[in-house]
């Protein structure tokens, strides 16, 4: 299903009514997708790891691979140097938050389709080099943002590798593996199969193994990065660049400037804490060591944020898809019948919206209280 959506959301952006109102691309990417799956790794789990289209694509070339090979399996062409973590998945995700908070052909179909097989040719390409699984680790932005997001949720996926009946050990696929060589599941005599576990809610946040520093920043630009969309529709932001706009008459250079800013005033004040920490508690652990522990502890923030910032969004927004989908390309079809559906801008009151949006603020900030205390 998510291969047949991506060749569709190809050919909408391409062949389809370029207004985004009567185009499927621009809200499904914008609204279905990204605020829909980052809710249900959240809250779910890592649902992107079994839906992600260039992960399911490549599979299948793999397979015919496979048989073109009479049965030799394709190997990487390189090894990923452990040492770049993954900083080419933040490097990645600092553009996808650029065309999302600044770019104005961010709605234009056929923006979004070249922009589509853009990074479809980088993740391929990725693949081919490094290995599938490795560059979903260290490489694909959204395989680690979800991945990250999924740990406050009460369902993980585990790989065992068991021989016979015996289990003979597990690891967190949707993880990158950090300073170590990735386990391998092909060995012979060994099988391996996914486990799903029940936990609480946030307790895959309470962190033990090694962080890396790009995994730190990378958690730390998903919450500056949500905060400056939330921060660009307020008054304050919209006076300020009117401000700036004397100087620098291109809006789009102000946006850039203020998430920049965001981000970088988001990681040095989050350093500068772990240094004051540091001092305080008179530990002989370097500030950076701190940051990489804590790090994740910031993330029931960054969702709280997007739960706050994206919620009535999507609940209203997010009714297009009904009568999209009986006409995607916006040629006058209606194949299911509900292409003549009206919006329902009732369906959340204010009142109801704002005490949702307090609620989730306060909530996630006391969860992450609670775990950096734990």
């Amino acid at each position: 299903t998510s291969a047949f959506l991506f060749v569709l959301l190809v050919s909408v952006g391409f062949i389809g009514n370029q207004n985004p109102i009567y185009n499927l691309a621009p809200t499904f990417v914008w609204v279905i997708w990204w605020v829909g799956v980052t809710y249900a790794s959240a809250f779910f789990g890592d649902v992107w790891a079994l839906i992600n289209p260039w992960k399911i694509l490549f599979g299948w070339a793999e397979k015919l691979w496979l048989r073109l090979h009479s049965g030799k399996p394709f190997y990487p062409v390189i090894r990923y140097p452990l040492q770049l973590g993954v900083w080419p998945a933040l490097v990645l995700f600092l553009l996808f938050a650029w065309v999302e908070n600044v770019y104005g052909g961010a709605v234009r179909p056929s923006r979004i389709s070249q922009m589509i097989l853009i990074y479809s040719i980088i993740t391929w390409t990725g693949m081919v080099l490094f290995g599938k699984d490795m560059w979903l680790r260290h490489g694909e932005a959204f395989s680690v943002a979800f991945g990250f997001l999924a740990r406050f949720a009460p369902i993980e996926a585990r790989v065992v590798e068991s021989e016979s009946s015996s289990t003979l050990g597990s690891v967190d696929s949707s993880q990158p593996f950090e300073g170590k060589s990735a386990p391998s599941f092909e060995r012979k005599g060994f099988s391996s199969l996914t486990m799903l576990n029940l936990r609480p809610f946030a307790s895959g946040l309470l962190n033990t193994e090694t962080v890396s520093a790009s995994q730190m920043l990378f958690v730390l630009v998903l919450l500056a990065t949500v905060t400056f969309d939330g921060f660009a529709a307020t008054l304050p932001w919209i006076t300020f660049r009117g401000v700036l706009q004397e100087y620098l008459p291109n809006v789009s250079t102000i946006s850039t400037l203020g998430l920049v800013s965001t981000v970088l005033i988001f990681i040095a004040l989050y350093l500068c804490v772990c240094a004051l920490v540091g001092k305080a508690s008179r530990i002989d652990i370097r500030f950076l060591d701190l940051g990489k522990a804590f790090v994740y502890t910031l993330i029931p923030i960054a969702l709280a944020y997007h739960v706050a910032h994206f919620l009535l969004f999507l609940l209203i927004q997010g009714q297009l898809i009904v009568p999209l989908a009986s006409d995607p390309f916006g040629f006058g079809w209606d194949l299911f019948g509900t292409a003549n559906y009206r919006l329902n801008f009732r369906l959340v009151s204010p009142n109801l919206y704002w005490l949702i949006s307090v609620i989730s603020i306060v909530t996630g900030h006391i969860l992450s209280v609670f775990l950096a205390h734990s």
